[in-house]
């Protein structure tokens, strides 16, 4: 989300800086704007929309300067419009900023407690104060003002700042956001991603968090953000065309976003957890404890993939806030005329916020009385229009087709309104929500662990990209993760695949189990363990081909996944000794039971992306889906 491009060097930078944000439109964004050192100062000019605005805008305002900033905005905090667009101005300094500041409530109160007048509804141009507020106690460097404001700062970032009295420089600094410098002959560049820097240059270094670089015509100081030690980094050469730089060098856009997931669940999480009370800051979603509180029951409206994550939800809010909860599809919501209660608190989950059947729904829920809460990806799309309240996935744009990260964002979603209802209601006490919140941050770091594993899980793929069908079983929250799994599957690679309630397997689908068969269990130690345990052993007594998404070091699931290698009826991977290795397992690390759902959904989303790849379907744009559905 958001992207930020830099530069300075003998060029007029304007042109440099559009084409730049036109590289990063993929990102998604609502509003742009450029700050250029002109001579004069740093004079600015933002436009609400397309970069085509942009244009327009700078038609009727031209800025001449080599020296300038720009950015292209994802709406986190305030809605879009042109005083919420970077970059943000104070005194002479001027910010661009991707990310979130955690303690923006505390510093902006700080701040105007002393006078200051802020201009817009963003956290960043807190960044510009603060900056602003350095210089005027008589620091001389820009860098070193930087970082004295950046020690006040809790959050993610990456900036870029440009002082109207210090031409010829910018600065730049990150933390938990990308950010890359790009090297020119007597000019430099910087950018939240390598497609802006392709057209001038090959040679980029990748900033690491806690790094901060001061950059010139002569190059780049990047100096430690913490104490102002220097550091080295080294330069990499990018010999990627500008769609694979699009891609991050992966080879579809749905990889690429199966890899982003860490990073799509902590800005979804990030600003909203706040560990100290056990509580979720959710002030957007719209629910009092009163209302929290005379909330009768919980209704989740959605379709497709979204309808999967509602069914977690469903789990979690009966669990954590004992509240009563269904699951309906927007498709049939609209035309079966339901019973829609004042007590009724409507989630309406989509990806998009513009599908047509949930807003449907939506409009029948409002015009019975219901409160109807949005959980969607998009700003101000329809459906987050038409609701009460909002709470927003910050996956960022999505351009594959086959929903990855939006999923998973909707999970933590969700998760975090079933903690908030659970503690208004009180039905969820301090140490369970800390248990749980705590969980949740620490969840991103080990989906990076199962990440690292998917050359494993491509050599699976391959053993059985030739199946005809396939099953997906689960139990709990494993069950919506089976009927996504399932769901991939179809979709991508055009194998015909049934998602089933584990315990549902003798209720017809056991029929189906024979040697041609490969079954997909989602069995990892949980509260259903001994059953789903069980399913699988009946599965394996048919001959089935198991594939099981297991906890790490859970031999029992190994050695029974093994035994039909051992058998010799599927070869292991070349390279491997070991018919315990060859066993079709894949692991995720131990979480706790509510996490679960985003660990053990990504082995399947890899699954399915690998068999689809050597199949040599078209991932991307499989054929006949849209990635909106916006018409019946």
């Amino acid at each position: 989300m958001c992207g930020i491009v830099a530069y300075t060097g003998p060029q007029d930078c304007a042109p440099i800086l559009v084409e730049g944000l036109r590289r990063l439109e993929y990102r998604g964004y609502d509003s742009a704007g450029l700050a250029v050192h002109t001579g004069r100062g740093v004079e600015i000019v933002r436009a609400v929309g397309k970069l085509t605005n942009l244009d327009q805008a700078l038609r009727k305002t031209p800025l001449a300067g080599t020296t300038g900033i720009g950015h292209t905005r994802w709406a986190t905090h305030g809605r879009p419009s042109e005083a919420n667009a970077h970059p943000h101005v104070a005194g002479a300094v001027a910010v661009v900023h991707n990310g979130i500041i955690e303690n923006h409530v505390d510093l902006r109160r700080e701040l105007q407690g002393k006078g200051v007048r802020f201009s817009s509804d963003t956290d960043t141009e807190i960044f510009a104060h603060l900056i602003h507020a350095e210089m005027q106690s008589g620091i001389k460097e820009l860098d070193v003002a930087v970082r004295r404001a950046l020690a006040r700062v809790r959050g993610a970032y990456a900036i870029a700042v440009v002082h109207g009295e210090q031409p010829g420089t910018v600065v730049v600094a990150k933390q938990d956001s990308p950010l890359v410098l790009g090297l020119g002959e007597g000019e430099m560049f910087a950018a939240s991603d390598i497609p802006a820097l392709l057209a001038h240059t090959r040679d980029v270094i990748l900033l690491a968090d806690g790094d901060m670089a001061k950059i010139t015509t002569a190059g780049a100081a990047i100096t430690r953000i913490a104490d102002g030690a220097p550091v080295s980094r080294d330069k990499k050469r990018i010999d990627w065309s500008p769609t694979q730089a699009e891609k991050g060098g992966y080879k579809h856009f749905m990889l690429k976003e199966i890899h982003e997931q860490p990073r799509a669940i902590e800005d979804t999480l990030r600003g909203r957890i706040d560990l100290d009370k056990a509580d979720v800051v959710g002030a957007e979603i719209g629910l009092t404890e009163e209302i929290a509180k005379a909330t009768g029951r919980v209704y989740f409206v959605a379709c497709g993939t979204s309808a999967h994550a509602a069914m977690a939800g469903r789990y979690w809010v009966e669990q954590l806030a004992r509240l009563p909860s269904t699951v309906e599809i927007g498709s049939e919501v609209r035309y079966r005329d339901p019973v829609f209660l004042p007590t009724d608190l409507v989630v309406a989950v989509s990806q998009s916020g513009e599908t047509a059947d949930t807003l449907a729904a939506v409009k029948a829920a409002k015009a019975q009385g219901a409160r109807v809460l949005a959980v969607a990806n998009v700003l101000d799309s329809a459906i987050p229009r038409a609701v009460d309240g909002a709470l927003y996935t910050h996956a960022g744009p999505e351009i594959g087709v086959a929903s990855t990260k939006c999923f998973t964002t909707q999970l933590a979603a969700l998760l975090l309104l079933a903690v908030y209802l659970g503690r208004r209601r009180g039905t969820l006490n301090e140490a369970e929500a800390r248990r749980i919140l705590d969980a949740a941050w620490q969840a991103p770091a080990k989906m990076r662990d199962v990440l690292a594993r998917a050359d494993d899980i491509r050599t699976i793929a391959r053993r059985h990209m030739r199946a005809k069908d396939m099953l997906f079983l689960g139990r709990g929250t494993g069950f919506p993760i089976a009927l996504e799994g399932a769901l991939k599957l179809k979709e991508i690679s055009y194998i015909h695949a049934e998602g089933y309630a584990a315990g549902e397997m003798k209720h017809g689908p056991i029929a189906l189990i024979d040697e041609e068969m490969p079954v997909v269990v989602i069995c990892p130690k949980d509260a259903h363990y001994e059953k789903t345990f069980s399913n699988m052993q009946e599965a394996k007594a048919r001959e089935g081909q198991i594939i099981a998404v297991a906890t790490e070091g859970d031999d029992e699931v190994r050695r029974l996944c093994a035994d039909r290698v051992d058998r010799g009826s599927i070869p292991p991977p070349s390279g491997r000794g070991s018919m315990l290795v060859a066993a079709d397992v894949i692991e995720i690390p131990p979480v706790e039971n509510e996490v679960v759902p985003l660990l053990s959904v990504i082995p399947l989303q890899l699954l399915s992306y690998h068999m689809a790849d050597l199949k040599g379907t078209d991932v991307d744009q499989p054929r006949n889906l849209a990635k909106t559905v916006t018409v019946e």
